[in-house]
């Protein structure tokens, strides 16, 4: 079965190399829609095979909605340029694949990397993730942030793992905090979703169950850090539903 990997980027030219890398040998169509990067992220995926679109951004579940309809491949997996899919993920998509899949999506356990360190712990630390699906049974909600596959139909777990090399430094994970919290509080706002007092504990509390009750601590220094930003960027969408509304 023709299996295709689908990419949403935008100045992606330091991780995309090791994702399209990890992907071949597995993926028999690479489809990758970018939204007008100013690096060489696009001549990075043409040159490893890849049949790239340019896309204005209107929200990460529109910009992967776009990706799919490109797609060709009876199965579709989505990855992201800072994720690798591992030779144990790939060997056993390869051989699920190769047979008659009874499931129409498989969830894939993260392994996820901070400061050069996989965190064994915390509440991100054994995070699922629906990524491989066949075409026809899946899609994605209108969503700007935090976009998830929606598949019709049985769905189950692989064992191979996605290696999840996000937030290389601070400022990567600031900058990355600032957008996508404006988009959930933007999203809240729309709802009808206010601002409360209360709102405040969210930041002691994430912490708290982030670094003690998940175990974060076991992870040392990178443990500690990532479960204060985690903490922060909890709070701060919330607390950004307290800046003033652009009417422009």
């Amino acid at each position: 079965m023709k299996l295709s990997a689908i990419l949403i980027t935008r100045n992606e030219e330091r991780d995309l190399p090791a994702c399209l890398e990890s992907l071949k040998g597995l993926a028999e169509e690479i489809v990758l829609v970018d939204s007008h990067s100013d690096d060489r992220t696009r001549e990075i995926a043409a040159a490893a095979g890849a049949r790239v679109f340019e896309k204005d951004f209107s929200g990460y579940g529109a910009q992967k909605r776009f990706a799919l309809e490109q797609a060709t491949g009876e199965w579709v997996l989505n990855v992201d340029a800072d994720e690798r899919i591992t030779p144990e993920l790939a060997a056993e998509i390869r051989s699920i694949l190769s047979g008659r899949p009874t499931e129409n999506g498989y969830e894939i356990p993260f392994r996820l990397f901070f400061m050069g360190r996989r965190l064994r712990f915390g509440r991100g630390a054994r995070e699922r993730h629906l990524r491989l699906f066949r075409r026809i049974k899946g899609g994605y909600p209108e969503r700007s942030v935090h976009e998830g596959i929606v598949v019709e139909g049985p769905v189950g777990r692989l064992k191979g793992a996605v290696d999840h090399h996000s937030y290389r430094d601070f400022s990567e994970y600031l900058r990355k905090c600032d957008e996508y919290t404006a988009l959930l509080a933007a999203k809240k706002r729309a709802s009808g979703g206010r601002f409360t007092p209360w709102m405040h504990l969210r930041l002691p509390w994430e912490f708290f169950a982030r670094y003690f009750l998940k175990g974060g601590f076991l992870d040392g220094s990178p443990g500690f850090v990532y479960a204060a930003l985690s903490a922060y960027y909890a709070w701060l969408k919330q607390a950004r539903l307290m800046e003033p509304i652009d009417e422009h």
